[in-house]
C-alpha cells in the first residue's frame, strides 16, 4: 500500500465501481479524497461509508459533460482541501448499439461524457495542481482495439481519451504526470447487464478465466500515482486478465 497521506485526490464516477474502490483505495493510503459523481445520492452514501468522521472524505455532484460543473467540481475541492495532487478521472459511460442505427445523439452523448469531460475537468484542475501531481485516465482495452462488436461510439470515445492522456503527458511534463489505465472486463454495475447476457463467453476469451474487480485497477491507479511510477509518463497500462496483449 502507497502513502498518500498529505495529498489530495479528486476522483470523478466516485459513486460506484472502478471510482469508488479507488477512493476508498485513497483513503486507505491516508489521503484527502474528493468524490464527485452525478448520482448525488450514491457518492454521498460512498463519502459517508468510506468515511465516517468526514475530515478526509468531501462529495459533490458532477456531470461529466457540463464544463460548468466541471468547474464547480474543482472549485469545490480547493476550498475544502487547499489543492489537488492527484487526478483520477473514472466517470464515464457505456453502452451498446449498432452502428447502422446510432443515431447522432447517442454519438454525441458518449464522446460528450467520456472524451469532452476528460478534457473540461483536466483543464481546470492542471492550475491547482501541485509539483509533482498525477492525472490518471480510466480509459479501457477499447481504446487499443476499437472498441467491439456494437461498441464503436465507445471505443473512440476511449481512444480518444487515451489519445488526449498522451497529449497532456508531454504538455505537462516534466511537472505533472499523465497515465492511463485500459481495464477490460470489471464487476462493476455499467457492465453489469452485459455480463448477466454474455458473461460466460467474455470469461472464457479471457486468459485468467475470470471478470477483474474494482478494487484491482484501484491498486494500479494508486500506483500510477505514487513515487514509485515517478518515471512513468504517457502511458497506458492494460489491466484484462490477458484478454489483451499487444
Amino acid at each position: 500500500m502507497f502513502d498518500f497521506s498529505g495529498k489530495t485526490a479528486l476522483i470523478t464516477g466516485a459513486g460506484s465501481g472502478i471510482g469508488r474502490a479507488t477512493a476508498q483505495y485513497f483513503l486507505e493510503c491516508g489521503a484527502r479524497v474528493v468524490l464527485a459523481d452525478i448520482n448525488v445520492a450514491a457518492v454521498k452514501d460512498a463519502a459517508l461509508a468510506l468515511d465516517e468522521s468526514g475530515t478526509r472524505a468531501g462529495h459533490c455532484r458532477y456531470d461529466a459533460g457540463d464544463p460548468d460543473s466541471a468547474e464547480a467540481t474543482v472549485r469545490y475541492t480547493v476550498d475544502r482541501f487547499g489543492s489537488i495532487d492527484h487526478l483520477v478521472l473514472a466517470a464515464g459511460i457505456y453502452e451498446q448499439q449498432d452502428f447502422r442505427e446510432m443515431s447522432d445523439a447517442q454519438w454525441h452523448r458518449m464522446i460528450s461524457v467520456n472524451l469532452d469531460g476528460a478534457f473540461y475537468i483536466s483543464r481546470r484542475a492542471v492550475p491547482h495542481m501541485k509539483e509533482g501531481g498525477a492525472i490518471v485516465t480510466i480509459a479501457s482495452v477499447a481504446a487499443h482495439q476499437g472498441g467491439s462488436y456494437r461498441h464503436s461510439h465507445y471505443g473512440a470515445s476511449k481512444g480518444g481519451v487515451l489519445a488526449f492522456t498522451r497529449g497532456l503527458a508531454r504538455d505537462l511534463a516534466p511537472h505533472i504526470r499523465a497515465n492511463a489505465v485500459a481495464p477490460g472486463w470489471i464487476d462493476t454495475p455499467m457492465v453489469a447487464k452485459t455480463l448477466e447476457t454474455s458473461g460466460a463467453a467474455k470469461i472464457g476469451a479471457i486468459p485468467l478465466k475470470r471478470v477483474g474487480q474494482p478494487r484491482e485497477i484501484a491498486t494500479v491507479v494508486g500506483f500510477l500515482c505514487s513515487d514509485a511510477a515517478s518515471f512513468v509518463t504517457g502511458e497506458s497500462i492494460i489491466a484484462a486478465g490477458g484478454a489483451y496483449m499487444g
